[in-house]
């Protein structure tokens, strides 16, 4: 074998191996005289690529004095594999702009770049689309399957049924596609469809659907596939769909389900996998199992980015401040580089804490040492921070002077703090700009309300509440879920047709007795409808979140924690009605509602009443 040829053979089977590796080939290569011996340099380029070496790809592209469609289509994958889809697309304009034609490689290439992009590059990844049709390869299936996945990831499955119903020879890959992009755009019945007529049933297609159903929100029906696939016998070789069961408990809060899952991961052996363990962790801190989840994450021998952010998160959002800072710090030790997430949870967390110049901190840092440019949620946070603590001024200028829009929820918090800290000018002024948004949310003209009426305006608190009642038609029931293990109970606000209604009203008529003994009084505030006092306190005493802790002290295990989701923000009453159950019953309950986490004990919770 011929020294061109060796190094020919290393370089194929270098993507396997350290990076360090293919530098010394290509050191190897120069030595030689070789590095212009065809097929090596196209040959080094997609070694490179695979080592997620770009930077070094691109300079050994920019030497080539002819640069071939191989050539080009390493280069691509090269960013593909490196996760850098913007740099594959910025390579593919000087492409174009040469008066370069791409051939079936390339367009794979580029398709693949426009779909881990996501849905904001839907104009790129159609312009890729149209100059494939216009091309002589427009008959590629392989390229024609790549746009069904494209399109699947964009959520316009549409697109990707008209491209997948013309590819010749379907494959599994054009089959899985196509099933994945109609279960996460929400369409499950089509999804159902083309997962029963797929001639491949296999673990991929399984996951596909699994995954896509969960993703859109419908974490119930993914179940029902996940065991109907176990009971098919088919075999879990790859972990993925694993990950999205659990990633289903997280969003449905199923503890129980969720510690049945983490069981089958172990015995799948299955237990080491970094993203599977950042799923468990994910899992129990959104189930209120904080202990479970940092037990996992200590545990765990590898840990990325998404591990730390994943508890620092959790700690922020169950009122850990200190231990979510202590993380944070921890992670910076260990040299990962944390993400936007990441400042997401720390800021929220200093918010609850009060911790301002801390927040303050945190946000310089994640744009002056890290690069990361602030979202409206990093806005909001570091404004709920502010505004919370009483730096009202500057809240408002924060708002008033942010490079991103401020959405309904980010007045709203403004406009909650005035009213908490007495400035009702500024209250005012809030208001009538929120007031001019035309809000969606039933909480906000309850806010609305009260400040104007506050302020003694009445013809404005009129106005508001003639918009409540068109607003009213459009409010969502609340709902309240309540876990016991091997089953689970949903409750609506105003339920009276449960088989334990007796029980459940005796209960909570007991426990509302002995609140007023210790001073409760039914703030009524909250109440939408116009009616008396006593028929507004008979509405929050059939709110959901109500009925199913009365339920849980009547059922559950004694002495277990009470583990509650509602699907909607628990209002104030109710939050001073759940500490006080807390301590007049001695047991714990955990509420994750559509805002944050609450955890009632011995009176207190851990959101520091900013509910």
């Amino acid at each position: 074998m011929s020294l061109a040829q060796s190094l020919q053979s290393q370089l194929c089977s270098v993507a396997r191996q350290s990076p360090s590796l293919a530098k010394k080939i290509h050191a190897q290569i120069i030595k030689a005289g070789l590095n212009q011996h065809e097929p090596i340099p196209n040959t080094l380029l997609d070694a490179y690529g695979k080592c997620s070496l770009v930077e070094d790809a691109l300079q050994l592209f920019n030497a080539l004095p002819r640069r071939d469609p191989v050539a080009w289509a390493s280069l691509l994958t090269a960013c593909n594999l490196a996760n850098r889809p913007h740099r594959a697309l910025s390579i593919s304009r000087s492409l174009l702009t040469a008066g370069f034609h791409p051939d079936h490689f390339v367009f794979a290439s580029l398709v693949k770049a426009c779909s881990n992009l996501g849905a904001l590059h839907v104009k790129q990844g159609k312009q890729v689309h149209v100059r494939f049709l216009l091309s002589p390869f427009s008959d590629d299936d392989v390229v024609k399957s790549s746009l069904v996945d494209m399109y699947a990831k964009f959520g316009l499955p549409d697109y990707g049924r008209a491209v997948f119903d013309s590819i010749s020879s379907l494959n599994s890959i054009s089959w899985t596609a196509m099933i994945s992009g109609y279960a996460r755009s929400g369409r499950k019945f089509e999804a159902f469809q083309m997962f029963r007529q797929t001639p491949y049933r296999n673990l991929f297609a399984w996951t596909a659907l699994i995954s896509g159903l969960v993703q859109s929100g419908n974490g119930f029906d993914a179940f029902h596939m996940f065991v109907e696939m176990r009971h098919d016998g088919v075999s879990v070789t790859d972990p993925l769909v694993l990950s999205s069961v659990v990633g289903a408990c997280s969003n449905l809060a199923l503890w129980e389900l969720g510690k049945q899952m983490h069981g089958l991961v172990i015995a799948l052996g299955y237990e080491s996998c970094l993203f599977i363990s950042n799923a468990l962790v994910d899992m129990y801190a959104k189930c209120s199992d904080l202990v479970a989840a940092k037990y996992i994450f200590f545990d765990m021998c590898k840990k990325d980015v998404v591990s730390w952010t994943s508890i620092i998160v959790g700690s922020a959002q169950h009122g850990q401040v200190e231990e979510a800072l202590g993380l944070y710090d921890g992670m910076v030790l260990a040299g990962l580089k944390p993400n936007e997430v990441t400042f997401v949870g720390l800021i929220h967390a200093c918010s609850h804490a009060g911790l301002v110049s801390k927040g303050r901190a945190l946000f310089r840092s994640m744009v002056e040492d890290y690069g990361i440019t602030p979202s409206l949620q990093h806005y909001t946070c570091l404004l709920d921070l502010l505004s919370r603590s009483g730096h009202l001024d500057e809240a408002e200028s924060l708002i008033r002077t942010m490079p991103v829009y401020p959405d309904e929820p980010t007045w709203a918090a403004l406009l909650s703090a005035c009213k908490r800290h007495g400035n009702t000018q500024m209250a005012v002024r809030i208001a009538d700009h929120l007031l001019n948004l035309k809000p969606e949310e039933p909480s906000s003209y309850i806010l609305l309300s009260n400040i104007y009426a506050g302020a003694g305006m009445w013809e404005n608190v009129s106005k508001v509440r003639k918009l409540m009642m068109v607003m009213e038609v459009k409010k969502e029931p609340g709902y309240s879920c309540i876990d016991l293990g091997k089953e689970s109970h949903v409750f609506y606000a105003g339920q009276t047709s449960h088989s334990m209604k007796d029980e459940i009203i005796g209960l909570m008529r007991e426990l509302d007795a002995e609140m007023r003994k210790r001073g409760y009084a039914p703030d009524t505030s909250s109440v939408l409808h116009d009616m008396d006092q006593q028929e507004k306190e008979r509405q929050l005493f059939w709110h959901s979140e109500r009925l199913a802790v009365a339920y849980g002290l009547l059922k559950a295990v004694p002495g277990s924690v009470i583990r509650i989701v509602k699907n909607l923000r628990v209002c104030g009453d109710c939050h001073t009605v759940l500490k006080l159950i807390s301590t007049i019953t001695s047991r714990e309950i955990y509420v994750r509602d559509a805002k944050r986490y609450h955890h009632f004990k011995d009176g207190n919770c851990s959101c520091n009443d900013f509910w």
